[in-house]
């Protein structure tokens, strides 16, 4: 199953991965194609098989809020049609599944449920001492932990990380005297010149338990990362390790939020991409990552693979898939069944790690073909792996890669086709375009899109 791992259409950023039973959810808010807002007013849940993460399921909405569809306002008292729902978790405590959510600029809210699965039924706002606390009170993306001993904590912030132990005998109400700021101490981040740690804090913090260790995943102010931290205590404090993902190298980048979860023995990263030529349209996202016996986790570059290997190249590739995308290219939905590149230029890198195109076939060739969208200007796709014409030219690829091959795209809808030298073996592939303008014309093309490409294929 290839990033992204839910169904195309489907637009689950802020992930928020658990495994109860023998199945792993996936929670997270609900953007739509094209948004011109974060979010909406209901969440859904999708979850699969821990032994297959590959065959996943919608349980449709599990929560909302305000007005949707054909449903009423839930007996809430303090929604508003407008409301929207941001950023849930859910954790169980004694049977009972727990859903936190923030809605906007509202009390934040906690509901329940028999199932993992939902509906979720409300169950109370929070109730804390100090109405200043959590940003006044609304509790932006909560992260709850129930530990070994039954205690739980909740871990929320925008620009501000505050922290608090939660009654679990209801799992809404703030224990008094519980509150603490800046679980991520202030201190200085050394390796990247930043002042404080304080500062760096921007939102989405995510608890989990490893072993003895707590770990707070959470997004840095440069937030196509997602960074984490470690302690012995879940209230810390959390001392910053490094950054484990960057969804904006190479790509449109935007906010990150997800975190770190075991799926049947491998660890896993969830974290978000951005499309339709906004920060508003995001879709989910994981890669495999590796905690080491110091309890570091080894920074991992974007990939299309998710829960898989290796894609295969000689199964038709939609262009969507693409991890890399650069130029000010961006990915765009038509409709439900069709999604393609768009606003591609003499400057665009179009990358997808990793292809695995097997043993030596005993030929020196094979077939490419592209299905494209012409827009008026000739120009010329140049095939690539392992790397591009540059070593500057990519900041995730140092390396200068291998040419194989290049293909002329014309100036109407048609599918190209063109011999490139085979290769074998496991590799990353890029495309790059040009154009046969100079001097004042190439000026004047400069930045002019000069097709749209859907598709693609390798054929022995």
């Amino acid at each position: 199953m290839s990033n992204p791992y839910l169904p195309r259409w489907e637009y689950i950023p802020d992930g928020e991965p658990r495994v109860f039973g023998d199945r792993v959810y996936i929670y997270g808010s609900h953007d739509k194609a094209g948004n011109s807002q974060f979010c909406d007013n209901v969440l859904k849940c999708w979850s699969a098989p821990v032994d297959n993460p590959t065959e996943w399921v919608c349980h449709g909405d599990i929560f909302r809020v305000g007005r949707t569809r054909d449903y009423d306002k839930p007996d809430t008292d303090y929604t508003q049609d407008t409301s929207k729902l941001f950023a849930p978790d859910v954790v169980e405590k004694d049977g009972k599944y727990y859903l936190f959510a923030y809605i906007e600029s509202l009390p934040g809210c906690v509901a329940v449920s028999d199932r993992p699965e939902g509906p979720f039924e409300f169950l109370s706002t929070f109730k804390c001492y100090d109405e200043k606390a959590f940003n006044g009170g609304i509790f932006i993306d909560p992260g709850v932990l129930v530990d070994d001993d039954g205690r739980v904590y909740i871990y929320c912030g925008f620009q501000k990380a505050e922290m608090a132990e939660l009654n679990p005998d209801n799992m809404f109400e703030v224990i008094d005297g519980s509150i603490k700021e800046d679980f991520i101490p202030i201190e200085p981040r050394p390796e990247d010149g930043f002042d404080v740690n304080g500062k760096l804090f921007f939102e989405a913090a995510s608890p989990r338990k490893v072993g003895d260790t707590y770990y707070m995943i959470y997004s840095p102010n440069d937030c196509p990362n997602l960074a984490y931290a470690t302690s012995d205590s879940p209230t810390g404090p959390f001392k910053y390790r490094g950054n484990i993902v960057d969804s904006g190298t190479d790509y449109p980048g935007g906010n990150n939020h997800g975190s770190i979860m075991n799926v049947n023995g491998q660890w896993y990263i969830f974290y978000h991409r951005m499309t339709n030529g906004t920060i508003m349209s995001r879709r989910g996202c994981v890669e495999k990552i590796e905690i080491l016996p110091d309890g570091t986790i080894p920074k991992v570059e974007t990939t299309c693979q998710g829960f898989g290997g290796p894609l295969n190249p000689y199964q038709i590739t939609d262009a969507d898939l693409a991890c890399v995308l650069t130029g000010g290219a961006f990915i765009t939905e038509r409709n439900v069944f069709s999604r393609f590149i768009r606003n591609i230029t003499a400057d665009t890198v179009i990358g997808y790690r990793y292809f695995d195109f097997g043993e030596d076939f005993g030929s020196k060739t094979m077939e490419f073909a592209a299905k494209v969208r012409g827009l008026g200007t000739d120009c010329r796709l140049n095939i690539y792996i392992d790397g591009v014409d540059s070593a500057d030219r990519l900041d995730t690829c140092k390396t200068v890669g291998k040419k194989i091959g290049s293909i002329t795209i014309g100036n109407d809808d048609e599918v190209v086709t063109t011999v490139v030298e085979a290769v074998t073996g496991v590799h990353a592939v890029y495309f790059t375009i040009e154009t046969d303008y100079s001097g004042w014309m190439a000026d004047y093309f400069k930045g002019r899109s000069l097709f749209e490409l859907e598709s693609f294929v390798f054929m022995k």
